[in-house]
């Protein structure tokens, strides 16, 4: 028995074992068969569209955004699995951020590491099918980022044009409803400028005006009278122009004629389509296929009516076809000027020195021809397939620089600047986005103002700093305050492209970079065609006042040289680095000065408006007839701007015309191009201008150049103030004498002995510099020393002084930081905002990182001591 047990035992677990077995089989095979039916479901899609998505057996992925707002850091969105083929670095995609507002967003980097400490959400939706940006440029936002102690939002809403950044904006609708309800005022006010269709709440308040109450929009909320929603709508439309083509139906002369004779009784239609016929060669081997409206009707008595009525009877079919919003030149394009010695042995050593250094800086006198060494450098880089970036410090440079490249390259040049609307910015942004896939129709060279860094460039060979030791490459506000021409550098480095540094007058910064062989150094000395160094004679203007012989603002020999230039049909250019008429009226009885409500300063006076203007906020007043202190009627200018100088030129000079060049005059989009057309067209003898005038602009025919004011620049309470002085006043005289002629510069100044006067007179640049350097070293400044500068504002004059000297103390606990301050600057009160300046100084040996942590710590801790809540704080690092 108990072997037949044993037995049966035996087979028991045999059987069981096999079981096990069998069940591990159809386990393992049922597992297996499920995911093979996973895999064919992911990539099948149903008749209705909707597919199974691929990512249903893998992890979770999130996407770290850039959001346009001033806050540090990134922020984690999940990437939902339908969009998870759509999202990629460099996309824009719609997020949700705080209750109700949305952004576009720039996503910087995918994962898929689970963010802890907080709600995760969901991306909304992808604006882009492909990336805008390329991830060097998200590279150099990051160092922009952490090099200029801001946000990478701050970073983000500076790099793309508006219409780019997207954001939800709130609409508000009025709910149907039955029964008549009695509103206070307000509220029905409100409810009465609503309709059914959702109306933008800015457009609200700008219609209900000083009525709107947003307790008023609040109270009929609760009533469930209207709704409120968020909407993200795109800001950037194509723009499309209206073709007319042929209709398909008539396909033949023969119907062509029956169409003719179709219209018998419509002659005018009949003449319309006799003149399409003729102008578009129908049915014959140069037939034009479509032609635009506009050109059709252009210079003849047809309508767009009637254009309407054919297409209405399918005999012309009209289509809309994309079109771009800029303005091509039309210019013939021919091949580069040849360039002499001096300038082809300058080219040679760029080339040379481009070999072992990745920057090179082009010490060059004005006049020089450094524009045509630019176009060859150029050419051959678009030989080579690469992108090249063009800086120019101003706008009014464009105008004339374009011309010379549209006549050597043609439409593979674009410009980039302010003056250019929204939409024209997206076009030129996609179009060079677009050389990665299309080089043929797309930029390979933009000209530029400092915003032409943030385009998206995939294959940058070369970037040219052109007038580099310019001030304007600065961007002092909003953050980010970013220095354009070390931003080039920088690029340089990251796109591996050579980097030029072209000027006259080089800044210390890089000229010291030069000397001690960071950078390479090229120099050209030889004007070109041989021209000789323009003449500078100084005039005395405290001289001249004590002998009474001041004509106006001009001294005997600036008024005698103009006299001359004039007889010969010469051209002369003024510089004066202030505009307005007056910078300020006074008084002449009490002395009283009209200042700014909300600024200290004095109001400039505008004589062609008539009011006196800020030129810090925009506050303004009419002229007053009478003293607001003591009534007297004895209100007069002082000073002059470049507005009064334009005045009293013409009654001078009878006969002259008079132009002017400065930030009122040159409003419009194409103000700069009209002016200097004029000039260049000899229907402009005398220009005035600031320092518009003094940068790099090439007019033939001025002889004589006057610089009005030197004192003004030579005495600012600046430690650059005699670099800037050698800096203007060099550039402006190389205006003079570019028409194998001698110009002349006269000079006007109360201290005609001041060593910058004399270095300036004798070009001595190397001399100034030297001189400089050694003052810089000794009291600790660049480019021995890093300077950042840090401006604490507050609505209240005694609590910015209690919260700069928290900060200049915390600071100041750090032994490797200099602290200066904190000081109330020349103007401490810009839009009711007291300012207070604190300077930091430490030695280029320490750890820029680490100090500037230290810093940017420092400033967060005070701002979030207990009563600084109101308190602002901009860090500038590198000030100029």
């Amino acid at each position: 028995m108990r072997n037949f047990a044993s037995v049966g035992k035996i087979y028991h677990l045999q059987i069981t074992n096999q079981k096990r077995a069998f069940d591990q089989f159809l386990y393992d095979f049922s597992l297996l068969f499920f995911l093979i039916f996973l895999i064919i479901q992911a990539n099948f899609t149903y008749d209705d569209g909707w597919q199974m998505p691929a990512l249903f057996f893998m992890k979770e992925e999130y996407a770290d955004v850039i959001i346009p707002l001033p806050l540090e850091g990134t922020f984690t969105y999940r990437i939902p699995a339908q969009l998870h083929k759509e999202i990629e670095v460099g996309v824009r995609v719609i997020v949700q951020f705080g209750v109700k507002r949305f952004y576009s967003a720039i996503v910087s980097k995918i994962h898929e590491n689970i963010p802890s400490g907080h709600e995760i959400k969901d991306i909304q939706s992808v604006v882009d099918e492909r990336p805008i940006l390329f991830p060097e440029n998200i590279q150099l936002w990051r160092w922009i980022s952490e090099y200029y102690c801001c946000s990478m939002g701050e970073v983000m809403k500076a790099a793309l044009p508006s219409a780019m950044k997207l954001e939800s904006q709130t609409k508000v609708l009025r709910i149907a409803h039955e029964q008549d309800i009695v509103l206070p005022e307000t509220e029905e006010i409100i409810f009465q400028n609503l309709s059914e269709q959702a109306k933008p709440l800015l457009q609200l308040k700008k219609e209900v005006g000083a009525q709107f109450s947003f307790k008023a929009l609040n109270s009929l909320l609760e009533k469930q009278l209207i709704s409120v929603e968020e909407k993200v709508s795109a800001k950037y439309k194509q723009k499309t122009e209206e073709f007319i083509s042929l209709s398909p139906k008539i396909s033949s002369e023969q119907k062509l004629h029956e169409a003719l004779d179709g219209l018998k009784n419509a002659k005018k239609q009949k003449e319309l389509l006799l003149h399409f016929s003729e102008i578009t060669k129908v049915f014959s081997p140069d037939e034009l296929k479509k032609i635009s409206k506009k050109e059709l009707l252009s210079g003849t008595s047809f309508s767009a009516a009637m254009v309407k009525g054919l297409v209405g009877k399918k005999i012309l079919y009209s289509s809309f076809i994309p079109v771009s919003r800029i303005e091509h030149s039309h210019t013939i394009q021919g091949g580069l000027n040849l360039l002499n010695p001096f300038q082809e042995e300058a080219l040679q050593k760029i080339k040379k020195e481009f070999e072992n250094q990745q920057v090179v800086l082009l010490h060059g006198v004005t006049s020089s021809g450094k524009t045509e060494i630019y176009s060859h450098l150029i050419e051959e880089k678009i030989k080579d397939g690469q992108q090249v970036l063009y800086l120019v410090p101003e706008i009014s440079l464009t105008t004339q620089i374009i011309q010379r490249l549209n006549r050597t390259f043609g439409k593979k040049v674009g410009i980039y600047h302010s003056k250019l609307n929204d939409q024209e910015r997206v076009e030129i942004w996609n179009k060079v986005l677009a050389f990665e896939n299309d080089p043929e129709n797309s930029y390979q060279v933009i000209l530029g103002a400092r915003s032409s860094i943030f385009l998206p460039f995939c294959n940058l060979g070369l970037i040219i700093v052109d007038e580099e030791h310019e001030n304007s490459y600065k961007q002092f506000d909003p953050a980010p305050r970013y220095n354009a021409r070390d931003m080039a550098v920088v690029m340089g480095y990251q796109n591996k492209a050579k980097v030029l540094l072209g000027t006259a007058t080089p800044s210390f910064e890089s000229f010291y970079n030069a000397r001690t062989k960071k950078f390479g150094f090229v120099e050209l000395n030889q004007r070109h065609r041989k021209m000789e160094m323009p003449e500078i004679n100084i005039a005395d203007v405290q001289w001249a006042f004590k002998r009474k012989q001041m004509k106006s603002f001009l001294t005997p020999l600036l008024y005698e040289e103009i006299e001359k230039a004039l007889e010969n049909k010469e051209q002369i250019i003024l510089f004066q680095n202030r505009r307005g008429y007056s910078p300020f009226v006074e008084c002449m009885q009490c002395g009283w000065i009209p200042k700014c409500t909300k600024c200290d300063v004095s109001l400039t006076y505008h004589k062609y408006k008539k009011q006196l203007n800020c030129h810090y906020c925009g506050y303004y007043i009419q002229m007053p007839a009478t003293c607001h202190d003591c009534g007297a009627p004895d209100i007069k200018t002082r000073g002059m701007g470049t507005e009064k100088i334009e005045t009293e030129l013409k009654e001078i000079f009878p006969n002259a015309r008079v132009g002017r060049m400065d930030f009122d005059s040159t409003r419009g989009k194409t103000s700069f191009e009209r002016i200097i057309n004029k000039l260049e067209n000899k229907k402009i003898d005398v220009l005035v201008g600031t320092q518009m005038v003094t940068k790099g602009l090439d007019f033939d025919h001025v002889s004589i150049v006057g610089v009005l004011n030197a004192d003004n620049m030579l005495n600012f309470p600046d430690f650059r103030a005699h670099e800037r002085s050698f800096q203007l006043i060099s550039q402006v005289s190389g205006r003079a004498g570019r028409n194998h002629k001698r110009g002349k510069v006269i000079i006007q100044t109360s201290n005609p002995e001041h060593q910058i006067i004399k270095e300036i007179q004798r070009n001595a640049y190397s001399e100034t510099f030297e001189r400089q350097l050694n003052e810089r070293k000794l009291f600790k400044y660049p480019p021995f020393y890093r300077m950042v500068k840090i401006i604490v504002k507050h609505k209240n004059k005694d609590s910015v002084s209690v919260v700069s000297m928290q900060l200049a103390t915390k600071l100041r606990n750090n032994n490797r930081l200099i602290v200066l301050g904190p000081e109330f600057p020349v103007i401490s009160r810009i839009k009711l905002w007291h300012h207070k300046e604190i300077w930091v100084k430490f030695s280029k040996s320490n750890d820029l990182g680490e100090l500037k942590k230290y810093i940017t710590d420092s400033v967060q801790s005070v701002k979030h001591l207990p009563g600084n809540s109101g308190t602002a704080f901009n860090i500038d690092v590198d000030p100029i």
